[in-house]
């Protein structure tokens, strides 16, 4: 009997499967990819629903099916977050952000392999990482960009004046040109991919690509982490992640969730020997929030929540008024300034705009607060500040300005209770005790007013920049950033979760410092690396 009840003790616990992986964008996918090609059984649970080519909304209008808004029933592809510092553009839906990105990428200014946030954890970052850019660039059928418009010269023209056209580049984009609007075989991985379409360049990629041109996730590592046999469990929100038996985690992890969609929130639990945290920022550092609060998990570090980075982003525009510069894709190139600032223009085609009642008249900055010069901004221009009220038109007449930097600033990310809504618990950020990202770019708004000169338009500004004196950015990072050990870290250098066994962040979270450019396939490349240490099933 004695032997019998030691047998049952020491029996290893049976879980639903190897990896439960949170979240399908570029870290979720990447690691449902490598995980069941090492012969591991894989769930991804993605809080957002699954879009066919075709169910893509039409136009920003159909809220709906565009934003991803739960509370108030929008279940879309492109989700708003606003903290007291930052308004966040991200990603929902199967595929997460691939399905609402512009496409790009780009690898990072090289200030980013050397920042001293994690530079001590290898003295070769940019080698290292080297071979695992060059694997993410193929997956994702990296090309550069065939498309050059009339905004993309009227860019190059500006940088020119300034001294800078030798830095102007045609972007490398994840897009599939083809012969426009005509179905073929896949072409990038022998034919065992799935069908697609040549791109029309109806400049609709951020809306969501209704062709089936862009090379959105569910295209590629998706696509063969489910042939091989990976369960993608949408419109399901992990609300939980607590160990089984052993407090390090060491026998598994029992994850609950709950339903995403609709008006009930039943909930279901599944158990893993490993979990994978990929929701991105926002879903990433709440979650594990949660959990440390509520004892789930304990152990995490102090350092959850910190380096939290924008890319130190601006976004600006400009109405080419009565014109349509919306064709092509939605980012096609770039250059620098003078001082480094990375600028890009983006399009989103003719469908878009609702997107409209984001912006306003443009506005400088100084030393006062921002809303001051967006008062005497209004004042100076009542017409233009009336008329983004009707922004009929709007998407097609845009040629939005994207600026980036690689500079060292940072905010912070908090759990806690809000004075005004004192009966639960929210993120919220602060800018620590580091320099915080800028809310406003001389240099940018220059650029901007020179680009409007040239295009024959009017310069606008992002209106919660300006009415909120904060950062705007579609490129969230950080919060869980890499360190020696969980005194400066909440990973180590291969994204593992100090103090815990088979926990592993792998999304924008684990990003340590600011690229200067677009994030999606340095996201990619080190996703692909954290992979690699992962060892094939049975060793």
């Amino acid at each position: 009997m004695l032997a019998l009840l030691r047998a049952r003790h020491y029996a290893p616990l049976v879980h639903d499967y190897d990896f439960i992986i949170v979240g399908s964008g570029f870290g979720g996918s990447v690691s449902a990819h490598r995980l069941t090609e090492k012969g591991y059984t894989v769930a991804v649970i993605e809080q957002g629903k699954r879009f066919r080519t075709e169910d893509m909304a039409k136009t920003t209008w159909d809220l709906r099916n565009y934003l991803w808004m739960p509370k108030l029933g929008m279940y879309g592809i492109m989700g708003i977050t606003t903290l007291k510092d930052v308004v966040i553009f991200h990603g929902a839906g199967v595929g997460g952000g691939s399905l609402v990105y512009a496409n790009t990428h780009l690898e990072p200014l090289d200030s980013f392999y050397t920042d001293p946030k994690w530079t001590d954890l290898n003295d070769d970052w940019k080698g290292e990482l080297a071979p695992y850019y060059d694997e993410a660039k193929r997956m994702l059928g990296s090309v550069e960009s065939p498309i050059l418009t009339k905004t993309d010269k009227a860019l190059l023209k500006v940088l020119e004046q300034d001294g800078q056209g030798d830095t102007f580049k045609k972007h490398t984009v994840g897009v599939y040109f083809g012969e426009p609007g005509k179905k073929v075989d896949d072409p990038y991985f022998d034919g065992e991919g799935p069908e697609r379409v040549g791109c029309t360049k109806c400049g609709s990629c951020m809306v969501g690509c209704r062709v089936g041109a862009k090379n959105t996730l569910d295209k590629n590592y998706l696509y063969f982490a489910e042939k091989r046999g990976a369960e993608v469990i949408p419109e399901r929100r992990v609300i939980d992640i607590k160990p089984i038996g052993a407090a390090d985690g060491s026998e598994g992890y029992r994850v609950t969730t709950e339903r995403a969609t609709g008006m009930l929130r039943r909930r279901k639990t599944f158990t893993a020997k490993n979990v994978v945290l990929s929701a991105g920022v926002i879903g990433t550092v709440k979650l594990l929030s949660q959990c440390k609060q509520s004892g789930s998990l304990g152990r995490l570090s102090k350092a959850l929540g910190t380096f939290v980075r924008t890319n130190s982003e601006s976004i600006q525009g400009v109405q080419v008024r009565n014109e349509d510069v919306g064709k092509g894709i939605a980012i096609t190139s770039g250059g620098f300034t003078k001082d480094g600032t990375h600028i890009e223009l983006f399009r989103y085609g003719g469908n878009a705009d609702s997107m409209g009642f984001l912006t306003t008249v443009h506005t400088k900055g100084g030393s006062l607060p921002r809303q001051m010069y967006f008062l005497a901004a209004m004042l100076r221009h009542p017409v233009k500040t009336a008329r983004n009220l009707v922004p009929i038109g709007w998407s097609k007449s845009l040629a939005g300005v994207l600026a980036m930097r690689a500079t060292d600033t940072s905010m912070q990310l908090h759990y806690k209770r809000r004075w005004y809504w004192p009966f639960s618990k929210a993120l919220t950020s602060d800018w620590g005790d580091r320099e915080p990202p800028p809310t406003y770019m001389p240099d940018v708004h220059d650029v901007t007013e020179r680009l409007a000169e040239e295009l024959g338009g009017e310069p606008g500004s992002v209106l919660p920049e300006v009415l909120l004196d904060t950062t705007t950015t579609a490129h969230i990072l950080g919060g869980c950033p890499m360190g020696k050990d969980a005194s400066d870290g909440v990973i180590d250098e291969k994204n593992r979760v100090f103090g815990y066994d088979g926990l592993y962040v792998v999304d924008g979270s684990m990003i340590s410092a600011n690229l200067g450019v677009n994030p999606s396939l340095t996201i990619t490349a080190m996703a692909e690396r954290a992979m690699d240490h992962v060892p094939v099933a049975g060793r």
